[in-house]
């Protein structure tokens, strides 16, 4: 997947939020494997929190972050499966303005590589609102490697070629 090291990068400001009813922070592994690869990559964390497996805690915390103009995108991990805690696609249902539905679709035909057939039980989803990208992650480790070295760390990286979600921010909330 090429480069363009003609283009200029351009770090995308990303907010990072870990949803579990277990973990910590001092225990929020996958939540650390985002952080590392989105800093990594040259981008900045503008923040990291933790919340409940909880829908109004979940829409919350997306809405404050979508109203900051310094986040440009929201990377969710957790509370993407099919248990009754698991409420993350349906919270951001809740936020979003337009679905993008290949986000998903590939996670989980990418994923089917390293799971098999386990990656249906998956709902990881993306969508655009009032112009801030909004990335839902399944919780593991794993999950968080598959979803940024395969699909994330291209797509927002502004030199990606042939076309890339960063190239796309200005006009996101165009009518």
């Amino acid at each position: 997947m090429p480069i363009d090291e003609s283009r200029a990068f351009q770090p995308v400001h990303i907010a990072v939020l870990t949803i579990s009813d277990s973990r910590g922070l001092s225990e929020d592994r996958s939540g650390d494997t985002l952080v590392e690869r989105v800093t990594g990559a040259g981008h900045v964390v503008i923040d990291r929190q933790i919340v409940k497996d909880d829908r109004n805690a979940i829409v919350a915390r997306l809405h404050a972050w979508i109203e900051d103009e310094a986040v440009d995108c929201i990377i969710t991990t957790g509370g993407t499966g099919v248990t009754g805690r698991d409420v993350t696609p349906e919270a951001i249902e809740q936020v979003q303005d337009k679905a993008i539905p290949g986000f998903g679709e590939l996670f989980r035909w990418l994923s089917f590589e390293s799971i098999g057939t386990s990656t249906i039980q998956s709902r990881a989803c993306a969508c655009v609102a009032r112009g801030t990208y909004i990335f839902a992650l399944p919780g593991s480790t794993g999950a968080v490697r598959d979803g940024w070295d395969k699909i994330l760390v291209h797509q927002l990286d502004s030199r990606f070629r042939p076309c890339n979600f960063v190239e796309l921010m200005p006009r996101l909330t165009e009518r």
